[in-house]
């Protein structure tokens, strides 16, 4: 009977614990999601990594996240839709790059700034991107192609 008790204690502290944790987070998404932000458009041949709710930064600062990701049947690039601080410009010749955090790192949009005076506005979109590198394809390439270089002896 104690022991029935105690587990009982202990599972009701464990879901005042997971209840405080989604009550947070809740207020922490609320706070992102506030206005005073700008829609961008992006096209990647390949989006490898990203998700909705994927960090856009600048210069390694973080402006914003991604929205929305949808495949265009038509050219098979996907679509992606990034929500930046309003307070940041972009301007019209930046460069949207998908890039991670190293060899094991996640994803993320990297925004580097171009040098024109004019600035993306709501709506949109990259003129340039860089798709996301598979470097486990590119290690298996180097792998492959450097045993072919060193040839056999015969």
């Amino acid at each position: 009977m104690k022991d029935q008790l105690t587990e009982t204690i202990v599972g009701f502290g464990v879901l005042m614990v997971a209840a405080t944790f989604a009550v947070f987070v809740s207020g922490t998404i609320g706070q992102q999601s506030q206005s005073g932000a700008i829609d961008l458009n992006a096209r990647f041949a390949s989006v490898g990594g990203i998700i909705n709710g994927t960090d856009i930064r600048m210069a390694g600062v973080k402006i914003g996240t991604i929205t929305d990701i949808v495949l265009d049947t038509k050219t098979y690039d996907a679509n992606v839709t990034l929500h930046i601080r309003a307070d940041i410009p972009v301007p019209e010749d930046s460069v949207a790059k998908i890039v991670s955090d190293g060899l094991l790192g996640s994803a993320y949009v990297s925004i580097e700034p171009g040098a024109e005076d004019e600035m993306l506005q709501p709506g949109d979109s990259f003129e340039y991107t860089q798709g996301a590198v598979d470097l486990l394809g590119l290690l298996g390439q180097f792998a492959g192609g450097s045993s072919d270089d060193n040839g056999s002896t015969e």
